[in-house]
């Protein structure tokens, strides 16, 4: 198996060929196969590769959780208004994308929001020019 990679990945310190074998669905077949013989050639133990490979899945996991408890913060709506409301009003798929605070903190907002937009409404105020000032 020829190596195109940049660098080789036979060049690679041990530690970048185990961050390779620790992370095989970041990395193509080829660099995977080519990173294990590699590791194999330089008789690095199984274990270190398993260590790696349980690293590698502990910070996946850490990321999935940073994510699902991420919310929306005043400073938020104070730094980046625009983008905030924006996300809030135009983004779907933030449950899907693993933000589950966020998204519940969206149908929330978009709920109160809806609200007050239909008494403002229904009690004479132009809603054409609430419309433009968003």
């Amino acid at each position: 198996m020829t190596d195109d990679f940049n660098p080789p990945i036979n060049s690679r310190t041990t530690k970048e060929l185990l961050e390779i074998a620790g992370a095989p669905k970041k990395w193509n077949p080829r660099a995977l196969k080519l990173a294990l013989d590699e590791l194999h050639n330089r008789k690095v133990d199984t274990s270190q590769i398993e260590e790696a490979q349980r690293t590698e899945k502990k910070q996946v996991e850490l990321e999935i959780l940073k994510k699902a408890n991420k919310s929306y913060q005043i400073s938020d709506f104070i730094l980046k208004p625009k983008s905030t409301l924006f996300e809030l009003l135009f983004t779907w798929e933030l449950k899907k994308d693993g933000y589950i605070l966020k998204a519940k903190q969206q149908k929330t907002f978009r709920t109160v929001l809806c609200i007050i937009f239909f008494r403002l409404c229904f009690k004479g105020i132009d809603c054409k020019l609430l419309v433009l000032y968003f």
